[in-house]
């Protein structure tokens, strides 16, 4: 089983750097974010499939983010949340804006290899 983790300025580079990761960007006062929020924590507490690869949340409206965002020039492109991307290797391979897991599901198979 999986769970979602909480990203801060500590965190985000090695997670980022993982084989396979989810990250979701969102605010703390975004109730579309809260809901994705709710819909992948349940979707990880039952999934098997992905174990392999990991699922964080970043909370762009939290302090201490100066290098994320520096290092990510492409946030300033992104007008709506929530946003999620699929990263391997450090590398950005799907992103989308809102939620779905089919959504995700579909991206992840598309760049992630499922040992399922």
């Amino acid at each position: 089983m999986n769970n979602l983790e909480l990203l801060d300025r500590e965190t985000w580079r090695e997670f980022l750097g993982s084989p396979a990761a989810v990250l979701m960007l969102g605010k703390s006062d975004c109730d579309a974010c809260a809901a994705w929020t709710q819909e992948l924590k349940s979707f990880l507490a039952d999934d098997t499939e992905w174990s392999e690869v990991r699922f964080g949340k970043l909370e762009l409206d939290r302090g201490g983010l100066g290098a994320f965002k520096k290092e990510n020039p492409w946030l300033a492109d992104i007008k709506d949340l929530p946003y999620t991307l699929v990263y391997v290797n450090g590398e950005r391979k799907k992103e989308f804006l809102g939620s779905g897991i089919d959504r995700l599901v579909n991206r992840m198979r598309r760049v992630i290899d499922s040992p399922a």
